[in-house]
């Protein structure tokens, strides 16, 4: 019972320490943040398993993180809201060429990040080319360019 709680307890405070640090985080992940999220990881699995470095532990860990997974994915289709909260909703950050600053601020996005996605997916060189540009829930930037540019 023990691996139990401790799963649910981590997953818990993973999920709240993941949602607090926004989408971007994990979308461009750089060499340090990968690294850290391995640290992250080593320090995960010493948490669940405790002494008990058995098949069974482990076993019963896994069970319960996907178990937790699973209802939290089913939760998310019978209470809209739960599914906003935690995977978030789209966010339009640039309107018509011009950049919502407060919102890319509120999600720590600059220019820079939206012209690397505007290069990168529509070959747009400047801002003014951009009709929008919308944080999508995956962390990912979208590009729709303007019919004229």
């Amino acid at each position: 019972m023990d691996s139990v709680l401790r799963a649910g307890a981590i997953y818990l405070v993973l999920l709240v320490l993941f949602r607090i640090a926004g989408k971007r985080t994990l979308s461009e992940a750089t060499t340090f943040d990968f690294v850290l999220l391995l640290i992250i990881g080593e320090a995960t699995q010493q948490a669940l398993l405790g002494e008990d470095f058995s098949l069974t532990n482990a076993f019963l860990v896994i069970v319960t993180l996907i178990g937790i997974d699973i209802g939290f994915s089913w939760w998310e289709q019978r209470w809209p809201p739960l599914g906003k909260w935690l995977e978030g909703v789209p966010l339009v950050i640039v309107e018509q060429g011009q950049p919502l600053h407060e919102r890319m601020k509120r999600v720590r996005v600059s220019e820079a990040d939206v012209l690397t996605a505007a290069r990168e997916l529509q070959g747009l060189a400047r801002m003014e080319q951009i009709q929008y540009a919308v944080l999508e829930r995956s962390g990912g930037i979208s590009i729709i360019p303007k019919q004229n540019a």
